[in-house]
């Protein structure tokens, strides 16, 4: 199985995308009929909200329904705040985790707060994955959940953002060395493009991929496309080429691992 496990559908109309600007060169909307010509030998994927709405995880499953099997799994959002909300979710099968947008809030230990624990236990005990879309300044508070939560399953979106355009290695690097010791924790190779220079080549993405390699191994890796958000870097295709390259050297199996096998044994696919 070849899995993409991260990408977008949005219909601008609906509203709640309140980061996407009009005027933004993928402002407009994506639809899977979109994804499908680009996917190549990819079978299956999971579709991630990006929306921070009840509504759009309904989107999202509909879309779901209405892909021939192609969407194996959605990461929804519910208020956190409420862990009643996570049992009504946990109901729907095609749901298979959550996600704040820790990265948008303005306190980077809000996943922290005493409030947001009770549904972080209902996740684990339902058996949902957390999707953590955070920047370097929120891996502590990442690693502190992963402690508190030991059966918390926990996927670190876009290997953490690095600061790849600014050259920047620290204190990513060493936040993400340490949330790996985590077992609990796995990670995405995904989104590396979008933090990199406009003209990024190879060379740009190779010692943030070699560290996440390093750090987690194939085995704690999954591949994902963050479409549509990729197109803003080049595309669906030349990041699947550039991921490819930056996996030479990885075994056979390890390359299935990163690929597909992962993904599809974190999120039950």
């Amino acid at each position: 199985m070849r899995v993409d496990s991260h990408h977008h559908v949005w219909t601008v109309s609906r509203g709640d995308y309140g980061w996407l600007r009009p005027d933004s060169p993928i402002g407009r909307d994506y639809a899977i009929a979109d994804l499908r010509p680009l996917l190549g030998d990819i079978t299956a994927t999971v579709l991630v909200q990006a929306a921070p709405t009840e509504a759009e995880t309904q989107f999202m499953l509909s879309a779901a329904r209405e892909s021939g099997g192609l969407v194996r799994g959605v990461v929804g959002w519910v208020p956190l705040e409420q862990p009643d909300r996570v049992g009504a979710m946990a109901g729907e099968p095609l749901v298979k985790g959550l996600r704040p947008m820790l990265h948008d809030l303005s306190d980077p230990a809000w996943i922290l707060r005493p409030e947001v624990q009770p549904a972080l236990e209902e996740m684990a005990a339902r058996g949902l994955v957390f999707d953590a879309l955070v920047r370097p300044i929120h891996l502590p508070a990442v690693r502190e959940i992963a402690r508190r939560h030991p059966g918390l399953r926990i996927v670190l979106d876009h290997g953490g953002k690095p600061e790849i355009a600014a050259k920047r290695m620290e204190p990513w690097a060493g936040e993400v060395a340490t949330l790996a010791r985590c077992g609990n924790v796995v990670c995405k190779l995904s989104g590396l493009v979008t933090e990199a220079a406009t003209d990024w080549e190879v060379k740009d993405l190779r010692p943030y991929a070699a560290h996440l390699i390093q750090s987690f191994g194939a085995d704690r890796l999954m591949w994902g496309s963050d479409w549509p958000v990729v197109d803003l870097a080049g595309g669906y295709r030349p990041w699947r080429a550039a991921s490819l390259e930056l996996l030479h050297g990885l075994s056979a199996a390890e390359i299935d691992r990163v690929l597909g096998r992962t993904a599809a044994e974190v999120y039950r696919l």
